[in-house]
């Protein structure tokens, strides 16, 4: 039997030669304030439309729910930082559309997996334990986790920070049916900075270190399906998937270097691409730009819807064209939005000629109610 010391540090160093930033462990509970703060969260409806996380916060506050043999919880922190200066990304580019930097490259659940495997076949090579591998796609507090591990903390924006990658990093947790030596835990090193707080477009920060998903850029362009609030699509801005402004702000970025794994680099083409290039997708050319990207389980036609919110924010007449043709749109979401960017970019003149024609066609109530609305 191994000695648990040196174990761990055998554990660490083949996550190091896996590529990931930084490696923590810690036992298989969450403290009783975290849980207070997720079932707070929860009464606030701050969750949105995500009944998930509703519908399995038992087994969040409890991971042996999850897993009933785990004894050890291994956190490892992948690097997705972007070349160059974080905030850059801030900056505005007429005629463009801005992603999310996770999702500029490949799909990082994908990516990650392949080398939590590893880690995870070596572990039971070497111990003869099992291991339960988790990347953001079951009930389980990563970032908790993270904190209690010692390899970040919670900043006020609610994302992981750490000391050595700041705002741009990936989780991975690894369950453990072995006791390992434990890791201290991360402090708070936010201080009285608020940047990433004040930045956001939408104040979707009622409080520091509370988010509310209803109000959140990342929410309404990802996990939110049907119509995006009205009074909403303003702030929204050029943003077509997620938004980084809370995380780019982050002083600790100024620690960060460019992510060594390409796979997280951005694709050429979606790297500031032309939204009149993008609203022009039918579904066939979305599933191929975008294979292996996280951006293609949204659909096609939330993609288009929030690209549609985007040429409406632009406030410019050269994107009428493309925008009239989508009024026909065998997607109700698509139509919705399209008349919502009409109303934003062409004369009234122009709006009312398409409303007559359209308005008698048209049976999908909320589509009607865009055109009303847009007409009052």
């Amino acid at each position: 039997m191994i000695p648990g010391h040196i174990l761990k540090q055998k554990l660490v160093d083949k996550a190091y030669q896996e590529g990931f930033s930084s490696v923590g462990i810690t036992i298989p509970s969450i403290s009783d304030e975290v849980k207070f703060h997720l079932s707070q969260w929860i009464y606030n409806d701050y969750h949105g439309t995500m009944e998930w996380m509703e519908r399995r916060v038992n087994e969040r506050k409890n991971p042996k729910m999850l897993w009933p043999e785990v004894r050890s919880v291994i956190v490892l922190l992948d690097n997705y930082s972007p070349e160059g200066d974080s905030l850059s990304l801030l900056n505005m580019k007429k005629g463009k559309g801005k992603i999310s930097v996770y999702a500029r490259g490949d799909d990082y659940h994908k990516v990650m997996k392949k080398r939590m495997k590893r880690v995870g076949m070596w572990f039971e090579h070497e111990t003869g334990e099992s291991m339960r591998m988790f990347v953001d796609t079951a009930p389980v507090m990563e970032k908790a986790f993270a904190m209690q591990a010692g390899i970040g903390w919670q900043g006020k924006h609610t994302n992981l920070v750490s000391r050595n990658i700041g705002s741009w990093g990936f989780i991975g947790v690894l369950f453990a049916s072995l006791d390992l030596p434990v890791d201290n835990k991360e402090k708070d090193h936010c201080g009285s900075c608020r940047r990433c707080i004040d930045i956001c477009p939408t104040s979707a920060f009622p409080a520091p270190y509370s988010l509310d998903a209803r109000r959140c850029i990342s929410y309404l362009t990802i996990e939110m399906r049907g119509h995006i609030p009205v009074k909403l699509r303003p702030l929204i801005g050029d943003k077509i998937y997620g938004c980084d402004d809370c995380l780019a702000v982050c002083p600790w970025n100024k620690f960060a270097v460019q992510s060594v794994e390409a796979r997280y680099h951005a694709r050429k083409q979606l790297d500031e691409p032309d939204l009149s290039w993008l609203v022009t997708m039918d579904d066939s050319v979305f599933r191929e730009v975008f294979s292996g990207s996280p951006i293609k389980r949204i659909g096609r036609d939330c993609f288009i819807r929030n690209v549609l919110i985007a040429i409406g924010n632009s406030g410019c007449q050269s994107y009428l064209h493309q925008v009239e043709t989508l009024l026909c749109d065998s997607s109700p979401i698509v139509r919705a939005v399209a008349v919502w960017a009409l109303s934003r970019i062409a004369d009234i003149h122009t709006y009312r000629k398409h409303m007559q024609e359209q308005i008698e066609s048209e049976s999908d109530p909320y589509v009607l109610c865009e055109w009303r609305a847009a007409a009052l």
